[in-house]
C-alpha cells in the first residue's frame, strides 16, 4: 500500500476547472482570493507570479506552479505587475463551457497559460498537501513528466465531452503527485510538521502504510507497533515529532474521512459503511463519528447531500 496514492485517491481533486489562456502584449488578471487551489502551467512563452508581499516570481516555458486555497495573485507579462485587471467573468465561462482558448492583452499571443482551480474533497480531513503552503514552483527541469501531464491535460479542456470534469480531476491529481515528488526530493531530511514530510521517517511511513492498506482492522499502539517492528514507545514519540498525534488519533482521523466520503457518495447502509472502517456495531461507529464530525452518520449523509 502506497500511503501517498491512497490519500490522494481519498482526499483528491474535486471539481477542477481550467482554461487555456493565450497573452500578448502588456498584460495581466488579478485572481482574487478563492476556496479553491490554483494551478498555473505555462506551456509556451513566459509568465511572471505576483503575490502580495512576496517577490514577483518568473514561470517559463514547461513549468508549473502551486497556489494555496486562499491565495490572491495576479499573473502577467512582466515582473513589474502592471495591467493587472480583473478576469472577465463572461469570456472565463464561455471559455470553459466550449474549451475555446481565453484571450488577453493584445495579437499576437507570445504566453501561452493552462489556468486551474480545483478543490480538494472537503470531507477529508487528513493533511495530505499542507506543506505546500507558499507559491511552489516546479521546473521542467526537476520533472520531466510534466509536460505529458500538461498535453493531456490542454487537450481536454480544449475539448470538452463526456467525462472531461473526472478527467480533469485524475490529471490534476497526476499533476499535484509531481509537486509531491519535487518537494520531497528538495527536503530529503525533513522529517517533522507535515503529512508529507512524514513520509521521510520510515517508522511512520510503514505505520500509515499500514493503517491504509487495512483501516478496518483493530489497531492499537502496541498492534501498529508491533507490526512496524519497534516498540510502543518509539512509534508514540515517532508519531508525535512527525504528525503532532497519537497513532490512535490518526487512526481514527482516517477512519472517519474514510466513513465521510462513503456515506456522502454510496447507498451502503451505516452499518456496513461503519464495518469497513473497523467498528464492530452501528452504535459504536455511531458514537464514534458523532465525536468526529458532531453530528450522527445518517444525519451527516443527509447534510452532506444536500
Amino acid at each position: 500500500m502506497d500511503a501517498l496514492a491512497e490519500a490522494l485517491r481519498v482526499s483528491g481533486a474535486r471539481g477542477a476547472l481550467g482554461v487555456v489562456l493565450k497573452a500578448g502584449g502588456s498584460w495581466g488578471l488579478w485572481l482574487d482570493s478563492s476556496p479553491a487551489a490554483a494551478l498555473h502551467v505555462v506551456s509556451r512563452g513566459t509568465m511572471w507570479l505576483h503575490v502580495p508581499g512576496g517577490k514577483p516570481l518568473e514561470v517559463q516555458e514547461g513549468d508549473a506552479v502551486l497556489l494555496a486555497p486562499g491565495t490572491a495573485h495576479g499573473i502577467g507579462g512582466g515582473a513589474a505587475g502592471t495591467a493587472m485587471g480583473p478576469c472577465d467573468r463572461e469570456a472565463t465561462g464561455q471559455a470553459l463551457t466550449d474549451g475555446t482558448a481565453l484571450h488577453v492583452g493584445s495579437a499576437p499571443a507570445r504566453t501561452e497559460v493552462l489556468v486551474l482551480r480545483y478543490e480538494q474533497d472537503p470531507e477529508v480531513s487528513t493533511p495530505v498537501l499542507t506543506s505546500l503552503v507558499r507559491p511552489m514552483l516546479v521546473t521542467s527541469r526537476e520533472n520531466a513528466q510534466l509536460s505529458r501531464v500538461v498535453d493531456l491535460l490542454t487537450a481536454e479542456l480544449a475539448h470538452p465531452q463526456t467525462g472531461t470534469t473526472a478527467a480533469v480531476n485524475s490529471l490534476v491529481d497526476l499533476l499535484l503527485i509531481q509537486f509531491v515528488r519535487v518537494w520531497l526530493a528538495r527536503h530529503p531530511e525533513s522529517h517533522t510538521g507535515s503529512w508529507l514530510a512524514a513520509l521521510r521517517d520510515p517508522v511512520v511511513r510503514d505505520a500509515l502504510e499500514h493503517v491504509h492498506a487495512r483501516p478496518e482492522h483493530p489497531w492499537t499502539t502496541a498492534s501498529l507497533a508491533t507490526a512496524t517492528a519497534v516498540s510502543r514507545t518509539t512509534l508514540s514519540r515517532r508519531f508525535r515529532s512527525a504528525l503532532g498525534q497519537t497513532p490512535g488519533a490518526y487512526v481514527t482521523q482516517w477512519r472517519m474521512d474514510l466513513a465521510s466520503t462513503r456515506l456522502r457518495d454510496t447507498d451502503e447502509p451505516v452499518e456496513s459503511i461503519g464495518g469497513t472502517v473497523g467498528y464492530a456495531s452501528a452504535h459504536a461507529f455511531s458514537r464514534a463519528f458523532r465525536r468526529a464530525r458532531g453530528v450522527p452518520p445518517g444525519e451527516y449523509r443527509a447534510r452532506s447531500r444536500q
